[in-house]
């Protein structure tokens, strides 16, 4: 028999885990739907209404009748809750027994942030979708400095998309957030550093930053797209959000001595308010 074979083996009690990936894009959802709906397939109708016609009159209603009453936009949708995410995962009896550290509990954590993770990315891709208007008709490379054709500076780009949004009457004083790619914002804070004479502390978190009224977040479940990142600059009214239900059961595998775990969530996310979303779409 092999030396290696007699060398005993110590379980650390501290376990590695996986780096976490940031999960931004959910907290920045309209989350009042949640709770409404148990199953897949659940929906939450979502009422909306457009703007009545407001007529001017420069003489009294007795003398300018009012004309016939109109019908009002309806803007509702449905917000079906379709997207599962499942896990299932089993540990042997031996390898629990040997570890020092709880393994099951660190796992557990793990899953829960990889159900957030997939959540997140789902969100992301809404910037995607076909109610979301692009900034540009094709994509821009992003830079620092001067653009020349075909390009644009980070700044200007996060100005022209604030333009729109304003143009939609999105209020100046609501809560506008960007989430933004780790290339975004490397030249977003060189473009604004070289701008800031004051030296402002305003991007000292490396995460999370102001530009103006609009917060700055940064995650790498950004959208992309045959090279092209689709960049969400919105507020929080733009996307429904519904975290609808986490089952998690654990069970023993009837082949193996293990401890298993399964287990599903149920979510869904929807562009609510089209007119409270651009989607900022560059290259590098």
């Amino acid at each position: 028999m092999a030396y290696e074979n007699f060398i005993p083996t110590v379980w650390a009690e501290e376990i590695n885990r996986e780096l976490e990936r940031l999960c931004v894009f959910a907290e920045d959802c309209n989350r009042e739907y949640e709770g409404s709906v148990a199953k897949k397939g659940d929906s939450v109708r979502i009422l909306g209404v457009g703007k009545p016609t407001i007529t001017q009159n420069t003489k009294s209603a007795k003398d300018n009748p009012l004309a016939d009453p109109e019908t009002i936009e309806d803007t509702s949708s449905l917000l079906y809750i379709n997207q599962l995410s499942t896990f299932n995962y089993k540990v042997d009896d031996i390898d629990k027994a040997q570890s020092v550290g709880n393994i099951m509990d660190v796992l557990s954590k793990e899953t829960s942030e990889g159900l957030a993770c997939a959540q997140d990315a789902y969100i992301a891709s809404l910037a995607k979708d076909k109610a979301v208007t692009k900034l540009f008709s094709a994509a821009k490379k992003l830079v620092n400095g001067t653009a020349t054709e075909g390009e644009i500076n980070v700044l200007y780009a996060i100005d022209e998309a604030l333009e729109k949004l304003y143009e939609n009457d999105v209020n100046s004083n609501s809560k506008i957030v960007i989430t933004v790619p780790p290339k975004f914002y490397t030249i977003f804070k060189r473009e604004y550093v070289s701008k800031d004479t004051d030296n402002s502390d305003m991007l000292k978190n490396g995460r999370v930053g102001m530009y103006g009224n609009v917060i700055v977040k940064m995650s790498n479940n950004v959208a992309r797209e045959n090279g092209v990142d689709h960049i969400m600059i919105r507020t929080q009214r733009a996307i429904a959000f519904v975290n609808a239900l986490t089952h998690t059961e654990a069970y023993r595998p009837e082949k193996s001595f293990a401890d298993a775990v399964k287990g599903f969530n149920l979510f869904d996310a929807k562009v609510v308010r089209p007119k409270e979303i651009i989607d900022i779409n560059v290259t590098y």
